[in-house]
Protein backbone atom coordinates (compact mmCIF):
# COMPACT_ATOMS: atom_id res chain seq x y z
CA UNK A 1 0.00 0.00 0.00
CA UNK A 2 1.44 3.60 -0.71
CA UNK A 3 2.39 5.92 1.87
CA UNK A 4 0.31 9.02 2.15
CA UNK A 5 2.58 12.08 1.94
CA UNK A 6 1.05 15.70 2.52
CA UNK A 7 3.30 18.44 0.95
CA UNK A 8 2.92 21.74 2.72
CA UNK A 9 3.91 24.78 0.38
CA UNK A 10 3.51 22.90 -2.43
CA UNK A 11 3.30 25.94 -4.77
CA UNK A 12 6.95 27.05 -3.22
CA UNK A 13 10.35 26.39 -3.99
CA UNK A 14 11.29 24.33 -1.65
CA UNK A 15 7.86 22.40 -1.81
CA UNK A 16 7.43 21.97 -5.85
CA UNK A 17 10.62 20.21 -6.13
CA UNK A 18 9.56 17.72 -3.71
CA UNK A 19 6.22 17.44 -4.72
CA UNK A 20 8.03 16.85 -8.05
CA UNK A 21 10.35 14.07 -7.12
CA UNK A 22 7.41 12.29 -4.35
CA UNK A 23 5.01 11.92 -7.37
CA UNK A 24 7.75 10.04 -9.45
CA UNK A 25 8.99 8.31 -6.88
CA UNK A 26 7.43 4.77 -6.22
CA UNK A 27 5.79 3.51 -3.06
CA UNK A 28 4.44 7.33 -2.17
CA UNK A 29 0.42 9.07 -2.67
CA UNK A 30 1.20 12.70 -3.07
CA UNK A 31 -1.14 15.29 -1.38
CA UNK A 32 -0.22 18.76 -2.28
CA UNK A 33 -1.58 22.06 0.14
CA UNK A 34 -1.97 25.27 -1.82
CA UNK A 35 -3.52 28.38 -0.66
CA UNK A 36 -3.41 31.21 -2.18
CA UNK A 37 -1.17 30.52 -5.69
CA UNK A 38 -3.18 28.09 -8.16
CA UNK A 39 -2.12 24.36 -8.50
CA UNK A 40 0.46 24.23 -11.22
CA UNK A 41 0.33 19.86 -11.21
CA UNK A 42 -1.93 17.40 -12.98
CA UNK A 43 -4.40 15.05 -11.87
CA UNK A 44 -1.22 12.25 -10.89
CA UNK A 45 -0.97 14.81 -7.40
CA UNK A 46 -4.26 15.16 -5.20
CA UNK A 47 -4.97 18.74 -4.97
CA UNK A 48 -5.59 20.14 -1.25
CA UNK A 49 -6.98 23.44 -0.67
CA UNK A 50 -5.84 24.67 2.87
CA UNK A 51 -5.03 27.97 4.86
CA UNK A 52 -2.61 26.63 7.19
CA UNK A 53 -3.22 29.49 10.09
CA UNK A 54 -6.44 27.84 10.20
CA UNK A 55 -6.48 25.12 12.91
CA UNK A 56 -10.10 23.55 11.32
CA UNK A 57 -8.13 23.44 7.91
CA UNK A 58 -5.11 22.23 8.88
CA UNK A 59 -6.71 19.32 10.60
CA UNK A 60 -9.06 18.44 8.06
CA UNK A 61 -5.58 18.25 5.65
CA UNK A 62 -3.73 16.02 7.99
CA UNK A 63 -5.67 13.40 8.96
CA UNK A 64 -5.52 10.10 6.99
CA UNK A 65 -2.05 11.11 6.13
CA UNK A 66 1.46 8.52 6.84
CA UNK A 67 4.06 11.77 6.31
CA UNK A 68 4.00 15.40 6.19
CA UNK A 69 6.32 17.58 4.82
CA UNK A 70 6.76 20.87 6.13
CA UNK A 71 7.84 23.34 3.48
CA UNK A 72 5.26 26.11 4.02
CA UNK A 73 6.32 29.39 5.52
CA UNK A 74 6.41 33.28 5.23
CA UNK A 75 10.02 33.84 3.35
CA UNK A 76 11.23 36.81 1.62
CA UNK A 77 14.41 38.36 1.18
CA UNK A 78 17.00 40.34 3.59
CA UNK A 79 15.53 43.48 2.50
CA UNK A 80 12.45 42.01 4.59
CA UNK A 81 14.57 40.68 7.77
CA UNK A 82 16.31 44.55 7.80
CA UNK A 83 13.20 46.40 7.57
CA UNK A 84 9.87 44.14 8.45
CA UNK A 85 11.63 41.44 10.31
CA UNK A 86 8.21 40.56 12.28
CA UNK A 87 6.34 38.77 9.35
CA UNK A 88 8.45 35.96 9.61
CA UNK A 89 7.43 35.48 12.95
CA UNK A 90 4.04 35.17 13.68
CA UNK A 91 2.70 32.70 11.41
CA UNK A 92 5.08 30.75 10.51
CA UNK A 93 4.82 30.12 14.96
CA UNK A 94 0.78 29.60 14.50
CA UNK A 95 1.22 27.08 11.87
CA UNK A 96 3.69 24.88 12.42
CA UNK A 97 1.86 24.65 16.14
CA UNK A 98 -1.24 23.99 14.56
CA UNK A 99 0.30 21.63 12.14
CA UNK A 100 2.32 19.26 14.82
CA UNK A 101 -0.36 19.52 17.25
CA UNK A 102 -2.58 18.00 14.62
CA UNK A 103 0.34 15.50 13.45
CA UNK A 104 0.30 14.12 17.41
CA UNK A 105 -3.28 13.74 17.35
CA UNK A 106 -3.93 12.23 14.17
CA UNK A 107 -1.03 9.89 14.79
CA UNK A 108 0.82 10.72 11.51
CA UNK A 109 4.02 8.30 11.45
CA UNK A 110 6.55 11.13 10.15
CA UNK A 111 6.99 14.85 10.31
CA UNK A 112 9.89 16.53 8.22
CA UNK A 113 9.88 20.42 9.38
CA UNK A 114 12.60 22.81 7.39
CA UNK A 115 13.75 25.07 10.03
CA UNK A 116 17.35 26.70 8.41
CA UNK A 117 20.45 28.10 9.72
CA UNK A 118 19.59 31.23 10.74
CA UNK A 119 20.24 30.69 14.44
CA UNK A 120 24.24 30.11 14.18
CA UNK A 121 26.55 32.68 14.86
CA UNK A 122 28.95 33.94 11.98
CA UNK A 123 32.27 31.47 12.13
CA UNK A 124 35.30 30.93 10.63
CA UNK A 125 34.93 27.05 10.43
CA UNK A 126 31.94 24.50 10.12
CA UNK A 127 29.50 25.09 12.67
CA UNK A 128 27.82 21.88 14.41
CA UNK A 129 24.38 21.28 15.75
CA UNK A 130 25.48 21.78 19.20
CA UNK A 131 27.53 24.78 18.40
CA UNK A 132 24.17 26.71 18.78
CA UNK A 133 24.80 28.53 22.18
CA UNK A 134 21.51 30.97 22.71
CA UNK A 135 23.14 33.91 20.72
CA UNK A 136 21.65 34.88 17.24
CA UNK A 137 22.90 37.81 14.97
CA UNK A 138 20.83 40.98 16.27
CA UNK A 139 19.28 41.33 12.79
CA UNK A 140 17.93 37.66 13.06
CA UNK A 141 16.48 37.56 16.33
CA UNK A 142 12.67 37.71 15.51
CA UNK A 143 13.41 35.24 12.80
CA UNK A 144 16.33 32.93 14.59
CA UNK A 145 14.17 32.44 18.24
CA UNK A 146 11.06 31.46 15.75
CA UNK A 147 12.75 29.13 14.00
CA UNK A 148 14.30 27.89 17.68
CA UNK A 149 10.58 27.38 19.30
CA UNK A 150 9.52 25.45 16.36
CA UNK A 151 12.27 23.00 16.57
CA UNK A 152 11.32 22.34 20.39
CA UNK A 153 7.71 21.94 19.66
CA UNK A 154 8.99 19.15 17.32
CA UNK A 155 10.74 17.95 20.16
CA UNK A 156 8.04 18.27 22.51
CA UNK A 157 5.62 16.23 20.15
CA UNK A 158 8.16 13.32 19.47
CA UNK A 159 8.42 13.17 23.34
CA UNK A 160 4.89 12.08 23.21
CA UNK A 161 5.69 8.79 21.25
CA UNK A 162 3.58 8.77 18.23
CA UNK A 163 5.36 10.61 15.56
CA UNK A 164 8.80 10.32 14.36
CA UNK A 165 9.97 14.33 13.90
CA UNK A 166 13.06 15.38 11.16
CA UNK A 167 14.28 18.59 11.98
CA UNK A 168 16.06 20.19 8.97
CA UNK A 169 18.66 22.97 9.54
CA UNK A 170 19.87 23.61 6.08
CA UNK A 171 22.08 26.36 4.19
CA UNK A 172 20.90 28.50 1.63
CA UNK A 173 19.20 26.41 -1.37
CA UNK A 174 19.10 27.18 -4.52
CA UNK A 175 17.43 26.17 -8.34
CA UNK A 176 14.55 25.61 -10.18
CA UNK A 177 11.53 27.45 -8.82
CA UNK A 178 13.36 29.64 -6.51
CA UNK A 179 12.12 33.76 -5.84
CA UNK A 180 14.07 35.21 -8.88
CA UNK A 181 12.24 38.60 -8.51
CA UNK A 182 15.05 41.28 -7.26
CA UNK A 183 12.28 42.40 -4.35
CA UNK A 184 11.72 39.10 -2.68
CA UNK A 185 14.36 36.90 -4.22
CA UNK A 186 18.00 36.06 -1.95
CA UNK A 187 21.23 36.66 -2.81
CA UNK A 188 21.47 33.88 -5.30
CA UNK A 189 18.42 34.08 -7.07
CA UNK A 190 18.78 37.85 -7.57
CA UNK A 191 22.41 37.89 -9.14
CA UNK A 192 20.68 35.04 -11.60
CA UNK A 193 18.09 37.41 -12.41
CA UNK A 194 20.56 40.40 -12.38
CA UNK A 195 23.26 38.54 -15.08
CA UNK A 196 20.79 37.14 -17.00
CA UNK A 197 18.71 39.94 -17.87
CA UNK A 198 21.51 42.74 -17.71
CA UNK A 199 21.55 44.59 -20.53
CA UNK A 200 24.71 46.94 -20.72
CA UNK A 201 28.04 46.09 -19.34
CA UNK A 202 28.13 45.41 -15.64
CA UNK A 203 25.89 44.63 -12.89
CA UNK A 204 25.04 46.12 -9.32
CA UNK A 205 25.49 44.09 -5.83
CA UNK A 206 24.51 44.94 -2.63
CA UNK A 207 27.28 46.09 -0.03
CA UNK A 208 31.02 44.71 -0.09
CA UNK A 209 30.25 41.05 -0.85
CA UNK A 210 32.35 40.02 1.72
CA UNK A 211 29.82 37.92 3.62
CA UNK A 212 30.05 33.81 2.79
CA UNK A 213 27.00 31.33 2.35
CA UNK A 214 26.45 27.67 2.46
CA UNK A 215 24.41 26.73 -0.58
CA UNK A 216 23.05 23.91 -1.33
CA UNK A 217 21.57 22.61 -4.97
CA UNK A 218 17.88 21.74 -3.87
CA UNK A 219 17.94 18.31 -5.26
CA UNK A 220 20.34 17.31 -2.80
CA UNK A 221 17.96 18.85 -0.17
CA UNK A 222 15.26 16.61 -1.66
CA UNK A 223 17.56 13.70 -1.31
CA UNK A 224 17.60 13.85 2.02
CA UNK A 225 14.34 14.13 2.75
CA UNK A 226 13.67 10.45 1.20
CA UNK A 227 16.48 9.23 3.20
CA UNK A 228 15.23 10.57 5.75
CA UNK A 229 11.76 8.95 5.70
CA UNK A 230 13.59 5.40 5.09
CA UNK A 231 16.32 5.55 7.37
CA UNK A 232 15.97 7.55 10.41
CA UNK A 233 15.60 5.32 13.65
CA UNK A 234 15.29 7.86 16.12
CA UNK A 235 11.98 9.91 16.81
CA UNK A 236 13.58 13.11 16.82
CA UNK A 237 16.68 14.26 14.87
CA UNK A 238 18.02 18.11 14.65
CA UNK A 239 20.43 18.11 11.57
CA UNK A 240 22.28 20.30 9.41
CA UNK A 241 21.62 19.62 5.52
CA UNK A 242 23.96 22.01 3.61
CA UNK A 243 27.41 22.20 0.93
CA UNK A 244 29.56 21.62 3.93
CA UNK A 245 31.96 24.77 2.37
CA UNK A 246 31.45 28.65 2.39
CA UNK A 247 31.44 30.87 -0.60
CA UNK A 248 31.79 34.85 -0.59
CA UNK A 249 29.07 36.05 -2.40
CA UNK A 250 31.61 38.69 -4.27
CA UNK A 251 32.84 35.13 -5.36
CA UNK A 252 29.64 33.92 -6.46
CA UNK A 253 28.59 36.73 -8.54
CA UNK A 254 32.18 36.14 -10.45
CA UNK A 255 30.88 32.50 -11.02
CA UNK A 256 27.46 32.96 -12.26
CA UNK A 257 28.72 35.70 -14.76
CA UNK A 258 31.61 33.69 -16.00
CA UNK A 259 29.47 30.15 -16.37
CA UNK A 260 26.35 32.43 -17.97
CA UNK A 261 29.28 33.53 -20.62
CA UNK A 262 28.58 36.92 -20.28
CA UNK A 263 31.27 39.93 -20.20
CA UNK A 264 30.07 41.84 -17.45
CA UNK A 265 31.61 44.69 -14.57
CA UNK A 266 30.25 44.72 -11.05
CA UNK A 267 29.80 47.29 -9.18
CA UNK A 268 28.79 48.16 -5.30
CA UNK A 269 25.91 49.77 -4.11
CA UNK A 270 27.02 50.13 -0.43
CA UNK A 271 23.76 52.09 0.79
CA UNK A 272 21.83 48.68 0.37
CA UNK A 273 21.22 46.21 3.55
CA UNK A 274 23.70 43.58 3.77
CA UNK A 275 24.21 41.13 6.84
CA UNK A 276 27.97 40.78 6.97
CA UNK A 277 28.03 36.83 8.34
CA UNK A 278 30.24 34.25 7.02
CA UNK A 279 28.50 30.69 7.37
CA UNK A 280 28.73 26.48 6.60
CA UNK A 281 27.45 23.71 8.05
CA UNK A 282 29.08 20.83 9.43
CA UNK A 283 27.44 17.50 7.97
CA UNK A 284 28.99 14.82 9.52
CA UNK A 285 25.88 14.15 11.31
CA UNK A 286 23.76 13.82 8.09
CA UNK A 287 26.69 11.54 7.03
CA UNK A 288 26.52 9.16 9.91
CA UNK A 289 22.94 8.68 10.50
CA UNK A 290 21.68 9.01 6.58
CA UNK A 291 24.70 8.38 4.86
CA UNK A 292 23.88 11.36 2.64
CA UNK A 293 26.15 14.16 1.02
CA UNK A 294 25.41 16.60 -1.81
CA UNK A 295 25.91 15.28 -4.83
CA UNK A 296 25.94 18.30 -6.99
CA UNK A 297 28.90 20.23 -7.25
CA UNK A 298 28.40 24.25 -6.79
CA UNK A 299 29.10 24.64 -10.54
CA UNK A 300 27.35 22.02 -11.68
CA UNK A 301 24.16 23.29 -9.79
CA UNK A 302 24.78 27.02 -10.76
CA UNK A 303 24.93 25.99 -14.99
CA UNK A 304 21.72 23.54 -14.11
CA UNK A 305 19.99 26.64 -12.74
CA UNK A 306 20.78 29.29 -15.18
CA UNK A 307 20.01 26.12 -18.17
CA UNK A 308 16.71 26.37 -16.38
CA UNK A 309 16.04 29.74 -16.16
CA UNK A 310 16.70 30.25 -19.65
CA UNK A 311 14.43 27.59 -20.86
CA UNK A 312 11.21 28.25 -18.26
CA UNK A 313 12.72 30.05 -15.27
CA UNK A 314 12.00 33.37 -16.48
CA UNK A 315 8.07 32.47 -17.37
CA UNK A 316 7.45 30.39 -14.17
CA UNK A 317 4.36 31.60 -12.28
CA UNK A 318 6.60 30.23 -8.60
CA UNK A 319 8.88 33.25 -8.38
Amino acid sequence: MKKKVLICGATGFIGRNLTEHFSKKGGYEVYAVYNKRSPWWGKEILSVHADLINPQEVNSAVKDMDIIIQAAATTSGVQDIMNRPYIHVTDNAVMNSFIFRAAHEYKVKHVVFFSCSVMYQSSDSPVREEDFNGNIFPKYFGVGWTKVYIEKMAEFYSRLGHTKFTVIRHSNIYGPYDKFDLERSHVFGATITKVLTAKNNGITIWGKGEEERDLLYVDDLVNFVALALEKQQNLFELVNVGYGRAISVIELVQKIIKLSGKKLSIEHDLSKPTIPTHLCLDISKAKRIYNWEPQISLDLGIQKTIDWYKNEGRFSEVR
